[in-house]
């Protein structure tokens, strides 16, 4: 089977990664089964990192204008870099690799080993949340990661710098297209490849690459792409709402299997009448349960009919469930998409500012 690997990066939302909420795609009864690899808190790792140095550097400096307090608020109020990125990988898709199927769990069991060697190919990203999610549709890892830069000549000796870590790890940017960042992403896809064949995946494809766009590009279609979040959330809204119909029309099937098994055994009944008028050959209970029978009967016609109008009405509002999840799946990829091009927007600015 050929599947493909894909992955992004991102601002990340810690909160959704670590399930304190979910969002409308996320299927509760199985969020036991993600794994979490690491979950700490960021404030706490930015002082075990960045402290030390963050003396060192306040010590030079004789104007208290000029130190800096808080490491973790001077980097979350800059407008250069960002506290930390977020990169997530998956093999395959719902339809090759979804939660659940036997495929899905060796994607699973890949994911698993690319989780547990990442830290050895990338010793200045510094982990502090990474979750393994198996209850929504397709498993994939989210890495949450603070670039470390050491041995830096500007500003702290260690410092927060995704351009100068990946410089660091050996990724050099050549021209736009080919961004630090763009290089070291090929490069975890490749890493992630030869995990997956070795569990027996057959890997048609990394994924799709774009080119690089410059900032009006990027801002067009970040425009276009901003509807496309607010839709994604609508489509999984009505996707749940056709699975709720598609679980009454299953109800109804049911129903009206049953209502049509009743059948009064009447060739066991054999009256026969009298010159009186008189009825022999039929018994009291037999008279019994042709009167059950018999309101039984009108009974169950008028829950089949109920039952039929239901289910043609039901039929009839929901749209193929194939066609919608297809769609959802669409725009859940266009909002990877922007995702992806808003990172190369902050890739963009930060070489300007450089």
């Amino acid at each position: 089977m050929g599947v493909t690997i894909s992955g992004m990066t991102g601002a990340g939302s810690i909160r959704h990664n670590n399930r304190s909420f979910s969002a409308a795609n996320v299927d509760r009864s199985r969020t036991e089964q993600n794994i979490v690899f690491c979950n700490e808190d960021l404030k706490q790792v930015y002082h075990m990192v960045f402290d030390e140095a963050l003396a060192a550097y306040n010590a030079k400096k004789t104007k208290t204008r000029d130190k800096i307090p808080d490491y973790y608020e001077h980097i979350r109020q800059s407008k250069q870099e960002k506290l930390f990125h977020e990169a997530i990988f998956q093999i395959g898709n719902m339809s090759d690799c979804g939660c659940g199927t036997p495929d899905g769990e060796r994607a699973a069991a890949a994911l698993k080993d690319f989780a547990e060697s990442f830290a050895e190919r990338n010793p200045h990203l510094r982990v502090f949340n990474m979750v393994l999610h198996m209850d929504e549709a397709t498993p994939h890892l989210h890495v949450d990661f603070i670039p470390v830069a050491t041995e830096q000549s500007r500003g702290l000796s260690t410092r927060v710098s995704m351009k100068q870590a990946l410089k660091q790890q050996g990724f050099v940017g050549v021209g736009r297209k080919q961004t630090e960042w763009a290089a070291w992403m090929e490069r975890e896809k490749e890493a992630l490849t030869e995990i997956a064949q070795r569990h027996d995946f057959e890997i048609i494809s990394l994924g799709t690459n774009r080119p690089h766009m410059d900032l009006p590009q990027f801002k067009e279609a970040a425009a276009r792409l901003e509807a496309v979040q607010q839709q994604t959330a609508a489509v999984e809204r009505e996707v749940a709402e056709l699975e709720r119909q598609r679980d009454a029309l299953k109800g109804t099937v049911r129903l009206l299997k049953e209502a049509d098994r009743v059948n009064a055994p009447l060739h066991d009944i054999q009256p026969e009448k009298t010159l009186t008028g008189a009825v022999k050959g039929v018994t009291v209970d037999q008279v019994e349960q042709l009167k059950k029978m018999a309101l039984r009967s009108v009974t169950d016609r008028h829950k089949v009919q109920e039952l039929t109008e239901e289910n043609t009405r039901l039929r009839s509002q929901v749209p193929s469930m194939k066609k919608r999840l297809e769609e959802a799946q669409r725009q859940q990829r266009l909002e990877q998409e922007n995702r992806r091009l808003r990172d190369e927007n902050y890739y963009l600015q930060s070489e300007l500012q450089e």
